[in-house]
């Protein structure tokens, strides 16, 4: 099916699909990027429509599909829907906090066609992890289990998941990261979403606490070639240009949520106004080339005047909708990072109101499994 964006160019099919199986999870994480009102496991697509829908994206020439959740191995049919997708043709990672894993349930994964685990980490001190995930004995489970990982011969990536009270801890992380073995590592700044957004006051850091991360981090770059590869984008809120979200959106990605839901990004659901359609509705192909919920914000057409006039609306495509949303309280603006956007100066406020290093009290997730 050929569809075009508003800049008249083709329509390429998805990269990748974040496929989040499930919203159960066993941890409660401060940060958790997840809905505040998470769907139950009543409202979860089935095994056999997840495997058409695996069908589909491969048809579509999706490469690579993303198992996420929740913790996608409260799932007792992630072996079946591995070895689908491997079947399909599609390369599959598994995106896990780890702690409902265990080698031989891993052994079975790995049967099943699985190649590459990706591995969150809430800091590398077990009780401060344990703080921010709400989940104790949660750290030494998962350096067991990402062990294993690299012992069956699978591509591991380190998830470090950084906030205030881990921030300077970073070479520690790195370091974690060699010791198991790691190809990867995604040093991965808190987004300020869902739970994250609730609890922005206690986790986000300071400007200085940022600047010592990144000289740390660029002072490892030249030992870490060859090594270790490093993903490292500095947090929005003290950002002077925008990301293009999700390489822009409804351009390179799409998620389904556990009750099958499509959408251009993980949070796309908090903005009012739009109707996600649900893979039990229509095809797969169909939604990605013409829901109108991925048609709203693709290409350039939506944009503000001043935004279209820009020589980067064609790089970061106009940041992120959804914190346009939370931090002006319409998505139709420009993200606020954009040090051209009218609202770039609340950045400064939030920043000097958030960005501390006191104890606030952290709000957890809803535990669910």
């Amino acid at each position: 099916m050929t569809a075009h964006c508003s800049t008249g160019t083709t329509l390429e099919p998805p990269l990748a699909i974040l496929a989040e199986l499930t919203h159960r999870c066993p941890l409660r994480c401060a940060y958790c990027s997840n809905p505040l009102q998470l769907d139950p496991a009543s409202r979860e697509l089935d095994t056999a429509t997840w495997c058409r829908v695996l069908d589909e994206a491969a048809e579509m020439g999706v490469i690579q599909v993303h198992f996420s959740g929740g913790e996608p191995t409260a799932r007792k049919d992630l072996e079946t829907l591995v070895a689908h997708a491997t079947q399909a043709g599609l390369y599959v990672n598994l995106i896990t906090s780890a702690v409902l894993l265990d080698r031989t349930r891993l052994k079975r994964l790995r049967d099943a066609g699985l190649q590459h685990v990706q591995v969150g980490f809430q800091d590398t001190v077990a009780d401060k992890a344990e703080r921010i995930s709400g989940f104790p004995g949660g750290h030494p489970k998962k350096l067991e289990v990402a062990r294993d990982v690299t012992d069956l011969g699978l591509a591991l990536t380190v998830n470090a998941i950084v906030q205030r009270h881990n921030i300077d801890r970073v070479d520690d992380f790195i370091d974690m990261a060699l010791d198991l073995g790691a190809g990867r590592i995604e040093i991965a700044n808190v987004q300020y979403y869902g739970w994250a957004l609730k609890n922005r006051g206690a986790l986000m850091p300071t400007h200085e606490q940022l600047i010592r991360m990144d000289e740390r981090v660029r002072a490892r770059l030249p030992e870490l070639k060859g090594r270790l590869v490093v993903d490292y984008v500095v947090p929005d809120y003290y950002g002077k240009r925008p990301k293009a979200c999700m390489g822009g959106w409804g351009s390179k990605f799409l998620n389904i949520n556990p009750s099958g839901a499509v959408l251009p990004c993980h949070a796309a659901e908090t903005i009012p106004g739009l109707t996600f359609d649900r893979v039990t509705e229509r095809p797969l192909a169909d939604i990605w080339a013409n829901s109108a919920a991925f048609q709203r914000y693709r290409g350039t057409d939506w944009m503000p005047a001043r935004c279209r006039s820009c020589d980067q609306k064609e790089v970061d495509w106009g940041g992120c909708r959804c914190q346009a949303l939370a931090l002006t309280g319409n998505a139709d603006n420009a993200d606020p990072v954009c040090e051209l956007s009218e609202h770039h100066g609340l950045l400064a406020g939030i920043t000097a109101a958030d960005g501390g290093t006191a104890e606030v009290p952290l709000t957890y997730r809803s535990f669910s499994l």
